[in-house]
């Protein structure tokens, strides 16, 4: 199972793209959605939040501390946060759980299950890069949606479904994408 969270960041198509490419291999998905990022969904995209809520297996309140993935009993052992704002960066970096995302970072942390981190914010200042840092030290994947030029990509729907593939190489998912040196 994994957990799927999309924060009040740019690059929502990446959480369409993720949860699509994870139903597509049979992985079970559960779905977080920040309130920011219910309205960054109607900016930057032609989808309605029910819309991306239904690629996902079960959906939760980002308000609901209830909620199992808020639980270390829980049996989730992969979490992605895509997009991951800076804000929802530096609460996990200070184990400032005030909602389920936060809260489910938290908990994978401590148990020492998979953490993914898409952050989306350029440039970096040096708050943003010692909160990065802080969490690899823990083990967490910051992984930032950095294009890859060799694979020659002619949109941005290329882009995202390599980008993809490269997150589903860090869960153990096939994800054919172009490598390097591939002809």
């Amino acid at each position: 199972m994994v957990l799927v969270a999309i924060t009040g960041a740019s690059g929502v198509d990446l959480a369409v793209t993720l949860l699509q490419q994870l139903k597509k291999n049979g992985l079970e998905t559960e779905l977080v959605i920040t309130k920011v990022a219910e309205k960054i969904i109607t900016i930057e995209t032609d989808y309605k939040v029910n819309e991306i809520i239904e690629f996902s297996d079960k959906y939760y309140d980002v308000d609901d501390l209830t909620a199992g993935p808020a639980s270390g009993s829980y049996k989730n052992n992969i979490m992605i946060i895509i997009p991951c704002s800076m804000k929802t960066l530096a609460a996990i970096a200070n184990g400032y759980a005030d909602n389920l995302i936060t809260r489910a970072a938290d908990v994978i942390i401590k148990e020492r299950r998979k953490l993914i981190l898409v952050v989306r914010e350029s440039p970096f200042s040096a708050i943003h890069l010692e909160n990065m840092l802080k969490l690899s030290r823990l083990g967490v994947v910051i992984a930032p949606p950095i294009p890859s030029y060799y694979m020659k990509p002619k949109s941005i729907k290329e882009i995202n479904e390599y980008f993809v593939g490269r997150i589903l190489d860090h869960i153990g998912v096939d994800s054919n994408i172009k490598r390097w040196g591939d002809k």
